[in-house]
């Protein structure tokens, strides 16, 4: 998924960039896309909440929306990493370095994501 070069600009000064439509999202699960160069994954949980965070696993390297979601706990495929979708902390071993969450908002349906960081690891 490409994120449509259509941005917003928050009160608080913050970049957004359109990247999907809700219904195109799983129901329950995880995309990729591309924000301005950078890869996210594209978190959709059970509850209903949409996030966005760095789509390589800090320790392995590798993609995360190719991971298993439990809950509001994205696990990297190779290794095991788990990383909190919200805050982007890693929960165990092997990965110890949390990984990037960026805003998300979402307007008319339409999915918009921040172009930087909430949290720095």
């Amino acid at each position: 998924m490409s994120a449509v070069p259509e941005t917003v600009t928050d009160s608080d000064e913050t970049e957004f960039v359109r990247v999907c439509r809700v219904d195109e999202l799983p129901a329950v699960g995880v995309a990729a896309a591309e924000v301005n160069g950078t890869v996210m994954a594209i978190v959709h949980t059970q509850d209903g909440a949409i996030h966005a965070v760095d789509d390589t696993c800090s320790h392995a390297n590798v993609s995360l929306s190719e991971g298993e979601l439990d809950g509001c706990t994205l696990e990297c495929w190779l290794h095991g990493s788990r990383f909190d979708v919200r805050t982007g902390a890693p929960s165990g071993p092997p990965a110890t370095i949390p990984i990037n969450v960026y805003p998300v908002k979402v307007e008319d349906d339409e999915v918009f994501v921040g172009t930087t960081p909430v949290n720095t690891p």
